[in-house]
């Protein structure tokens, strides 16, 4: 007879999944991704299971107040490939946080998340808006600080 303790795994349906609001206003913007990204994977939770999204929802505000140490903001590029020879494309932090700081974060998010379909999963549960209002407040998002 054997009485050790079975491994419990857990699926979707039988999760309760949070939301969460975090204020990007003069954070820096690697350690609010990879909080994110684990909160978004659902590694905070004791029912964690790597093959299965347990993750909560998080919405991120005032996202164009994000900042990067030191020379970070001049010289940082996200980059892009087209799948066309030649077609590498670069974008540098400075120009996109003023036109459109949504994509910094999620680019910074979606590397930290596994890259499959689970990770595409996943990201869709995350939410960015520049500015303090967003549209999920019928939700009662709970404040998040790292701190």
């Amino acid at each position: 007879m054997n009485t050790s303790p079975k491994t419990r795994f857990f699926k979707p349906e039988e999760i309760n999944q949070k939301w969460f609001l975090v204020d990007a206003d003069g954070k820096t913007l690697g350690r609010i991704a990879s909080h994110v990204a684990h909160i978004l994977r659902g590694k905070h939770k004791p029912e964690f299971t790597p093959n299965h999204d347990l993750g909560d929802f998080v919405v991120i505000v005032n996202i164009e107040k994000v900042k990067l140490t030191g020379k970070r903001p001049e010289l940082k590029e996200l980059f892009h490939n087209t799948g066309y020879p030649g077609g590498a494309r670069f974008e540098s932090f400075k120009d996109l946080i003023k036109t459109n700081p949504e994509k910094v974060m999620e680019h910074a998010v979606k590397g930290m998340l596994p890259h499959n379909r689970l990770g595409r999963q996943m990201f869709k549960k995350l939410k960015v808006y520049r500015g303090a209002q967003h549209p999920h407040a019928a939700q009662q998002p709970e404040p998040l600080s790292f701190e």
